[in-house]
């Protein structure tokens, strides 16, 4: 991990780097994935067996996509009470957060017209849970659980497999969280089976969850065809420290993100030199007794950073510049801090609200917005799964009394049967 101070010459080339961090696609990459997502359009089932078996190594029939309910009911075999009550305690905690979201259809009248929102869940979601380095149950209770509050009719989950088997694990947080439908496909195929539809796997409104590079590509090559959440890239963590922040707790928090996988980035922004310095031996120190070492060990010798600012205001400016993912306040008046925050997918707030809290149990969506794309997106909520139609209704003497307006800015804007559908209407 580096150190960086605001004296260094190539500190504002470094800075806007991290900042640029969420504008780089890769073509090559593009152009691999529309080749298989036509292929998925145009032959459907046969397609997706064909790419399940040549990147998975897995052969599978059609009728073999989707997970049995038995399957589902004999995974709670396999996990302990223990993890079954963490489970169902985070499910129980995203969930009461979550219904607190609730829109309800709302109409104003003034002077005898009617105008409102009718707010309805969308009819069908899909949810792509990542394999690969790492299990996730919990992106599984985070995606579907805000799903089913919202009201949702059918939600499809696939994720990728390399023995045909799902871990149990993802099984029970399926059906704790309310899934409807279970495969056992993934990668790009499965992005275009949900998009598409299928025999076998019908078409969803909208494709949620996180992936590798090459469902990112996906997911924004069919963004129109259906709707996406975001485009998730690598795991952030941006930490605000001052010189009563504990070493020990930086870097702990650092390496927590740091071991989501290579590309994660983790910054630590502090006006404090000594702090600085401690969290970079600390991180060091922590590193060696990690079991994702390695994964954790890239992540920091590529991307981590320690910049020592001027002013504890410059260190706010750079965090909003930067728009991480994760931020977390570890200053002496945290409350204080949070009112200059502008740019965050989370915020953290003080020492004993460690980023994995939230990851887990304490109920707000972890599905949150990266590469700097937090300046406007927001978290995943219920919002993310229901639509919002306008409702107007007119009376006959209020359409007469806006009548000469319509007329005027149909005229401006050459619309002639606009201003004719009115005159219709013999008023």
């Amino acid at each position: 991990m580096k150190i960086i101070s605001h004296k260094h010459r190539n500190f504002n080339k470094i800075f806007d780097q991290v900042c640029r961090r969420g504008s780089q696609q890769n073509s090559k990459i593009e152009v691999h994935v529309k080749k298989i997502l036509r292929a998925v359009e145009r032959n459907g089932d046969a397609a997706v067996c064909r790419y399940v078996k040549q990147f998975d190594g897995l052969r599978l029939q059609p009728k073999e996509f989707r997970v049995k309910k038995d399957e589902i009911k004999n995974a709670y075999q396999c996990i302990s009470k223990q993890e079954l009550d963490a489970l169902r305690m985070a499910a129980k905690r995203i969930r009461v957060f979550h219904e607190r979201q609730r829109l309800k259809t709302w109409v104003h009248v003034e002077k005898g017209v009617k105008l409102g929102q009718l707010i309805t869940p969308l009819d069908a979601v899909g949810v792509y849970v990542p394999g690969g380095k790492a299990l996730y149950p919990s992106t599984v209770l985070m995606n579907v659980i805000p799903a089913k509050v919202a009201g949702v009719g059918r939600v499809v989950m696939c994720t990728p497999t390399s023995n045909g088997q799902i871990h149990p694990y993802l099984l029970v947080a399926a059906d704790l969280s309310g899934v409807d439908e279970v495969y056992r496909v993934g990668g790009v195929q499965a992005v275009g089976a949900m998009a598409y539809g299928t025999k076998h796997i019908s078409k969803t409104d909208k494709i949620v969850g996180p992936g590798n590079m090459y469902v990112a590509a996906a997911k924004r090559i069919v963004y129109g065809v259906v709707d996406i959440d975001m485009i998730a890239g690598p795991s952030e963590l941006l930490v605000i420290a001052d010189d009563t922040a504990n070493p020990k707790h930086c870097a702990a928090d650092l390496l927590c993100e740091a071991e989501h996988d290579e590309e994660a980035r983790v910054y630590l922004v502090t006006p404090s030199v000594q702090l600085a310095k401690s969290v970079v031996k600390e991180v060091s120190k922590q590193l060696r007794k990690l079991s994702r070492k390695r994964i954790a060990m890239h992540s920091v010798g590529q991307y981590a950073t320690a910049f020592v600012t001027s002013t504890m205001d410059q260190a706010f400016d750079m965090a909003n510049a930067i728009a991480a993912e994760h931020l977390e306040l570890l200053v002496t008046r945290p409350y204080d801090a949070l009112k200059k925050v502008r740019h965050a997918g989370a915020v953290f707030v003080g020492r004993y609200t460690p980023p994995a809290v939230a990851d887990y149990v304490a109920g707000p969506n972890h599905v949150l917005p990266t590469g700097g794309s937090a300046r406007f997106f927001s978290a995943l909520s219920l919002d993310d799964y229901v639509k919002k139609t306008n409702i107007v209704a007119f009376t006959k003497e209020q359409l007469k009394a806006v009548q000469p307006y319509v007329t005027c800015l149909a005229g401006m804007e050459g619309l002639q049967a606009h201003a004719r559908s009115i005159e219709s209407r013999s008023l």
